[in-house]
């Protein structure tokens, strides 16, 4: 293959002198114009814009090897980042390079309240606070990632094991990374991390481990605990929709309501939510119901089809397959007024919006509809299931038997000091700092928020205000009826319509503002129409 002619001239020097080498036929970085043959700037102008040309000595089309070698030099080199020329940030990193340290591979243990973060993922963008983004800046600051390296989390192999949504919590968490172990002048790298870090953000241990290791890959399965007030079991209100749907019969037809007692003051004289609210909270769960919820929740484990319990799958897809290990609910637990349960989830992996399987669990419990309904859900009919709020959700840790396995034989007659000893990742070891942040950092806002704007007792209302057909399978059957039943691209008659405040961790009184000047708005078109129709 020739190499490009600039021109004529160059042409003929290299026809002159054949031993004229590739390296000594491009243009030196520091040629001066006396030293270079004059350009051919049409040609250049046209290359710089990624266009083929055509030579003037023989009108054939240049190739790939056509291009302009002078800024193919220019450009080499250049990593992926986010340094730009004349910007803030090349001035940050322009200062010179320090000696080159080694880095190691290694498991990083965090835990953190996601309120306020967008996120536990790394994005681009200043604007956007995740947790992986305020991570990556405090191991910078430290010196255990190199200036070079500090302007893309790419560069040291940053991964996680879980990517939790916005707002979602973490007891224990997994990032790997290449990090600077040894960093001159930082003694104790945690305390030094956890000196940088906001208080809601802990870093729990750094671990050496194999150089093939992978947070996500490696990661066997996940532990999540949804926790909730145990009012959320209390069946609904005695006149709302959600009571008078789960008392119809197969054939629409209405049956003698149950009424608990707990509902029966309110038959008696009507009760505002205020007065409701205050009693849910000191009413106490019976054992009787948090077996029926053991029950229901004995149906999820196992592999399963989960097309129903996240969005935009169907049941053909493959990926909706999970296995779920194991699912644990203790005894309700009283903190202050409320009363709370916690159901403690242990499966390979979860699918996006894995609330509306909590959703199921109580709702089917509050409405006494049969474990089977569950059963009914696997299957190909697809049906609407609300999310529940994502205030009580919390990653627990993540667990990585198989890797812990796999080092075993590695680390015998090796001492932890070695350099050859690669620690098992075990979140066990750190459980006092764990629970001690559980409760200061995470559950404690979860109770605040809960017992400040109500967050469960909102969602109840709203569930249970719903009369149309989309919550119909909560019955006392257990089967899925045809007015449940969604068809792709069917329009449905008064279809359940959930709120962004659920979506939540925080206090979202904006949000819940937006929502009623949206309902206000919705309800006022109506009217006009009513009117403009007579």
């Amino acid at each position: 293959m020739t190499e490009p002619v600039a021109n004529a001239g160059s042409k003929r020097a290299l026809e002159e002198d054949p031993s004229c080498s590739k390296r000594s036929r491009m243009e030196p970085e520091d040629a001066t114009p006396e030293d270079t043959p004059a350009p051919d700037v049409e040609g250049a102008e046209a290359m710089e814009k990624g266009e083929e040309v055509k030579s003037k000595n023989n009108g054939k089309r240049k190739g790939k090897q056509g291009k302009d070698k002078k800024a193919k030099i220019k450009g080499k080199g250049r990593r992926r980042g986010t340094r730009q020329e004349g910007s803030d940030k090349e001035e940050e990193f322009s200062e010179p390079k320090g000696p080159r340290l080694p880095k190691k591979q290694c498991a990083v243990l965090i835990g953190f309240c996601g309120s306020g973060y967008s996120g536990m993922q790394f994005q681009p963008g200043e604007k956007v606070v995740t947790i992986e983004g305020v991570l990556f800046d405090a191991f910078v600051k430290a010196g255990a990632v190199s200036q070079d390296n500090a302007d893309d989390p790419v560069k040291v192999n940053l991964g996680r094991a879980a990517r939790t949504d916005a707002g979602v919590h973490a007891a224990g968490n997994v990032v790997s990374m290449k990090l600077i172990t040894e960093v001159p002048g930082v003694s104790d790298l945690k305390a030094r991390m956890n000196e940088l870090l906001p208080p809601e953000i802990r870093l729990w241990g750094i671990s050496r481990v194999q150089n093939s290791f992978s947070a996500r890959t490696f990661c066997d399965s996940r532990k999540y605990t949804y926790t909730f007030p145990s009012y959320a079991l209390l069946p609904p209100k005695p006149g709302s929709g959600l009571h008078k749907t789960c008392n119809l019969n197969l054939s629409g037809e209405s049956t003698k309501p149950s009424v608990h007692p707990f509902w029966q003051a309110s038959l008696q004289e009507p009760t505002s939510k205020e007065d409701d609210l205050r009693r849910k909270r000191q009413w106490r769960v019976e054992p009787e119901r948090v077996e029926q919820l053991r029950e229901l929740a004995k149906k999820f484990e196992g592999s399963h089809n989960f097309h129903n319990f996240t969005v935009g799958r169907e049941f053909g897809d493959r990926s909706t397959g999970r296995f779920i290990k194991g699912i644990e609910i203790p005894g309700p637990v009283v903190h202050g007024d409320t009363e709370w349960i916690s159901v403690l989830w242990h499966g390979q992996s979860f699918m996006l919006h894995q609330r509306k399987m909590m959703s199921v669990l109580v709702l089917a419990c509050r409405t006494g509809t049969p474990p089977q309904i569950i059963d009914e859900l696997y299957g190909p009919r697809t049906v609407f299931v609300p999310k529940m709020p994502a205030l009580g959700l919390l990653l627990e840790y993540p667990i990585f038997q198989g890797y812990n396995t796999r080092v075993e034989p590695i680390n015998k007659g090796h001492n932890p000091e070695d350099p050859e000893y690669r620690p098992p990742i075990d979140f066990e070891v750190h459980r006092q700092e764990i629970e001690a942040f559980k409760l200061e950092h995470i559950y404690k806002g979860i109770r605040e928020i809960e017992e400040s704007a109500g967050v469960f007792d909102a969602w109840i209302r709203h569930i249970d205000s719903y009369s149309g057909g989309d919550l119909t399978y909560f019955n006392m059957k257990g089967v899925v009826p045809p007015t449940a039943v969604l068809k792709k691209g069917e329009r449905r008659e008064n279809p359940f319509k959930e709120k962004r405040r659920f979506d939540a961790t925080g206090r979202s009184d904006k949000l819940i503002q937006e929502e009623e000047d949206e309902e206000a708005e919705e309800a006022l078109d109506k009217t006009k129409l009513a009117d403009m129709e007579g």
